[in-house]
């Protein structure tokens, strides 16, 4: 006994003044502990801090204590109130004391727009083949294994190497897990502590992995799910539905809930994913930008990353507005959205002759052909326009056609709140925020969305026509859409506000209008109003492109098993590409223009030339190391993220662009020159030659030595170096310019976008 009170004197000599008995307010902390610190005396971490928090009151320290992490994180997670959490920050063996963030959702033609159904050089059996032993970890709101999605017929046996399990609840049973679906469990103490209960109390919501949202069943069916035939959201986008990885496994991690996903519950989810032996993770969840150390998902991340597993990443749906990306930690995959070559058209039929077009995914009975009332006011309040709840009256809007502006509120509930007005029918009207994209939405009664021009056309006809009228109807689907793909204006933006010097987000994929599994749990609208039942349905966010992506990194894996996920990263990057299916260049939907890097990074993914990139840029772990302390973080935050007390710094980069990323963001400031090296590793043909093609604005100058890399054995690496050189007479702009470096031969293109700035956002 004289040994463990010598080894935790210590610890717990800062707690003698608190009080044992404590009547101030609870809540979610996750403490970053030395792992090293625990005294030999304790057999496991989970008993050292049951007992540090047992010092710090009488009650029962397991019911404090929420998680003990292992992996993912070097700490635990406690129910603790101010003056607790302030005693544990002054104890040397704990490195930091926060809160607990709070993290956001970013809410069956897919696979053929991504050329996944196309004949290629790679034989489709032996890919599935390879996919059976790939396993997608997805963290969301749980999964209704009912679905179709998640049938497991002809799939072989479970990989042996997994340690994952299928958790009941009230509302699931272990034996609803199967071959495909090969493990759920639920992550809610930090949730329950939240919501103002504690894990000993029964808690609101049920305990289990089943999805009373559909945003999760919707994520696990894009990134895995098995082909489904006749497939449609009441009738929209009828088809096969399947995921970008049909053969691979699926592990629910459900840590999000109706008021949000915790860091707390999203870290144990993550933890638990790392030990049970995940190959992917996928997230469609984010906060805002936060240094790495406070940055949950990015501490996580990296050590999954270190163990070999793919992370990808929502970018947020923040946009049009600049540097209003999530995720964006060079070891996770940061991806944002982009649409199909499929639309949903509706039309607005005007008192005045003019027909506009728009979209919608209205199902329900039609207004028929006879023109009636059109509305659009301010109300009383001034919020009529925008159809927020108790803004409408009743007497304006009975039987009419009503005008609302898109913003603030759901789109799907504007439509709820007119229908309860009395109106018969919504013109969604986009306003400068969203431009001229298009969401299709289930509403529950007859609607279209319009973008900003044609809303403008509209409004203004209201203003001035003394018996403004219009007519609603609906045109189904309607495929080979032009252009596309167009970059969805909510994705979001650069520059990345974290490191300037590493541009994001990395790449693009499907994320509007997609067709995937849904909950029976809710309606397609997700409104309590909304009594409809759907086996799919049809949503759009960054949150659908990110599981695009967690598959087709699945296939690459399923292909390459000894690629790192920095390799698969780059290869998905090299070879996206950046002209739409008119040969032109990428369009932004928020202005109609063309867009850039910051909204798109290296372009929309193309899985075929992903599988077969040439070459790629690897990072290790120490070069992530090597990133991290030249950001000049104290030694603690760096020790934060890698878990690794001898981590010293005695290497780093001079710059954090030095990093081998596979895109370039140069930041000027006070410089004129900036110089990084990268190193290329061939993973196609022995004896490969490659010359490089070098585009930049003419404010800038770029030199690339040397301009011919030889390759002559597979794993071979060789390494450049750019110079890139602000002119002295160019003007110095405040927008940012971009460019690009394009390493090729007759066979491959290995294409990286550059950003140029002049001055820090």
């Amino acid at each position: 006994m004289a040994s463990i009170s010598m080894a935790l004197l210590c610890f717990f000599a800062s707690f003698a003044f608190l009080p044992f008995l404590s009547a101030m307010p609870k809540q979610t902390y996750i403490v970053h502990v030395k792992h090293q610190d625990k005294p030999s005396s304790y057999v496991t971490h989970h008993d050292w801090y049951s007992s540090q928090l047992k010092s710090l009151s009488d009650s029962d320290s397991d019911s404090s204590l929420l998680y003990t992490y292992t992996d993912a994180y070097h700490g635990f997670a406690a129910s603790l109130d101010a003056d607790q959490a302030e005693s544990l920050r002054r104890s040397e063996s704990v490195i930091g004391v926060y809160e607990d963030t709070v993290y956001n959702l970013h809410t069956t033609r897919t696979p053929e727009f991504l050329g996944l159904e196309i004949e290629s050089g790679h034989n489709t059996q032996v890919l599935d083949q390879a996919s059976h032993d790939v396993i997608i970890g997805v963290l969301d709101t749980g999964v209704w294994p009912e679905s179709k999605s998640f049938d497991d017929t002809g799939l072989p046996e479970i990989p042996t190497r997994w340690r994952g399990q299928c958790e009941s609840g009230s509302d699931f049973k272990p034996t609803l897990c199967n071959k495909k679906l090969i493990g759920a469990r639920s992550f809610s103490k930090g949730f329950h502590t939240a919501s103002g209960g504690s894990i000993s109390k029964k808690p609101k919501e049920a305990e289990s992995p089943r999805d009373l949202d559909g945003h999760g069943t919707h994520t696990a069916s894009t990134a895995a799910g098995s082909n489904v035939a006749n497939a449609s959201l009441l009738g929209y986008a009828s088809g096969t539905a399947r995921g970008m990885a049909t053969q691979a496994r699926i592990g629910i991690y459900k840590v999000c809930w109706s008021i949000g996903c915790f860091g707390s519950d999203i870290l144990a989810g993550m933890d638990r994913a790392i030990s049970d032996g995940v190959d992917v993770l996928s997230l469609s969840l984010g906060g805002g930008s936060a240094p790495y150390y406070r940055d949950t998902i990015a501490i996580g991340a990296f050590t999954a990353v270190e163990k070999g597993i793919f992370v990808s990443c929502s970018a947020g749906n923040g946009g049009p507005v600049r540097a209003s990306l999530a995720n964006v930690a060079p070891w996770i995959m940061t991806v944002g959205a982009g649409t199909l070559d499929r639309d949903f058209p509706a039309f607005a039929s005007l008192g005045n002759k003019k027909r506009f077009t728009g979209v919608s995914l209205y199902s329900g009975k039609g207004m028929g052909n006879k023109p009636v009332g059109l509305v659009y006011s301010k109300g009383n309040n001034g919020t009529g326009n925008l159809c927020l709840p108790g803004s409408l009256e009743p007497d304006f809007v009975r039987g009419k056609v009503v005008v609302c502006d898109r913003g603030v509120n759901a789109r799907v509930e504007k439509g709820s709140i007119v229908r309860g007005a009395g109106g018969i029918a919504m013109i969604l009207a986009n306003t400068a925020e969203s431009g001229e994209e298009l969401v299709a939405d289930s509403h529950l009664l007859p609607a279209v969305a319009v973008g900003k021009k044609v809303g403008d056309l509209i409004r203004e006809y209201v203003r001035s026509d003394p018996n403004p009228t219009a007519v609603l109807s609906f045109g189904g689907t309607v495929l080979d859409v032009r252009p596309s793909p167009v970059v969805a204006a909510f994705s979001s933006r650069g520059p990345n506000l974290v490191t300037p010097q590493i541009l994001k987000p990395d790449v693009i994929g499907p994320g509007v209008n997609i067709l995937a599994a849904w909950s029976d749990a809710v309606g397609p609208t997700g409104l309590d109003t909304d009594t409809r039942k759907t086996q799919f349905n049809i949503m759009s966010g960054t949150s659908m492109s990110c599981p695009h992506i967690s598959g087709l990194a699945a296939l690459l894996k399923a292909v390459h098993p000894t690629w790192s996920p920095s390799a698969i990263k780059s290869a998905l990057m090299t070879t996206a590409y950046t002209q739409d299916n008119t040969k032109s260049p990428l369009r932004d939907a928020a202005g109609g223009g063309f867009s850039n890097p910051l909204a798109h990074g290296a372009g929309h993914v193309d899985p075929h030339k992903a599988l077969d990139p040439g070459l790629v840029y690897d990072i290790s772990t120490n070069d992530y190391i090597s990133f991290l302390c030249s950001l000049d973080y104290p030694i603690d935050r760096v020790q934060t993220i890698v878990k690794r007390p001898n981590v010293t710094c005695s290497r780093k980069f001079s710059n954090p662009g030095q990093l081998n990323y596979p895109s370039f963001s140069i930041l000027f400031g006070n410089k004129r020159v900036v110089r990084y090296s990268r190193v290329l590793t061939n993973v196609g043909a022995p004896g490969s030659v490659y010359d490089v093609a070098v585009s930049a604005p003419t404010s800038v100058g770029v030199t690339v030595k040397p301009t011919k890399l030889v390759f002559r054995n597979v794993g071979e690496k060789q390494r450049y170096t750019v110079t890139f050189v602000a002119k002295k007479d160019a003007a110095i702009t405040p927008r940012p310019e971009f460019g690009s470096i394009v390493w090729s031969n007759s066979q491959y293109q290995v294409k990286s976008p550059v950003a140029f700035a002049w001055t820090q956002l």
